[in-house]
Formats: structure tokens, sequence, C-alpha cells
């Protein structure tokens, strides 16, 4: 199983992103997406998370800023980013909650993709 997230970027403060990511593989069923950051010297955070029966959280930072959102059918997560800030600046990292298909039986772990890292300018 693997998570690939695309979107990230430079921008300028007030500006606009949107970031993407995909599982793929053995998949049997999606529980939790989402999307975590790290800033330089600091550690890592929770930005937005889905269920899979669409409920969200947001960290109290991107509330009314950010939207997450999933498309089940497709197994992808997206993360809109509004009126982007020079504090939003790290590198953000796609996770989710997979059951894995392993022979006849199915197995739940917790996977990461590799971080994309979105700067915002002032």
């Amino acid at each position: 199983v693997q998570l690939q997230a695309s979107g990230g970027g430079l921008v300028q403060a007030g500006g606009s992103l949107t970031l993407s990511c995909a599982a793929s593989g053995s998949i049997y069923a999606i529980n939790r997406m989402g999307w975590y950051r790290q800033a330089p010297g600091k550690q890592r955070e929770l930005v937005a998370r889905v269920s899979s029966g669409g409920s969200t959280d947001y960290a109290d930072s991107v509330k009314g800023r950010f939207t997450v959102s999933r498309d089940n059918a497709k197994n992808t997560v997206s993360l809109e980013m509004n009126v982007l800030k020079p504090e939003d600046t790290a590198v953000y990292f796609c996770n989710a909650g997979i059951w894995v298909v392993t022979g006849t039986d199915q197995r739940f772990s917790d996977y990461w993709g590799k971080g994309t890292q979105v700067t915002v300018s002032s």
C-alpha cells in the first residue's frame, strides 16, 4: 500500500493551495484519512482528518481556512487551503488508517505518504 501526495509549492500569504493524496495497493477498506504537518524544529501535528463516514476534525489554527474532503470510490483525500499564512509553512504528510488484504484475511495499519513542502511567503 502506498500513499502518493501532490500539490505542494510556494504561495504568497493570503493565497490558496490544494493538496491531494491517493492510496493504492491491496486495500480492503480505508478508515480515517487526513493530513499532518511538521514545521522546522516542531513536532508533527494534525491539520485535518476525515472519517470514512465523512466526519471531520481540524486543528484550531486552520478552522475556517482549510477544508478536508475524500473520495471513497477513488481512495483519495484532499486538503483545500485558503487564506494561507506564513505560519502554515511546513512539510505536509498524508495519513490513512487502512485495512490491507493479506491472503484470506485483512490487517489494519497506519500509513504515511512522503511529505510535500508548503511554503507561504509574507
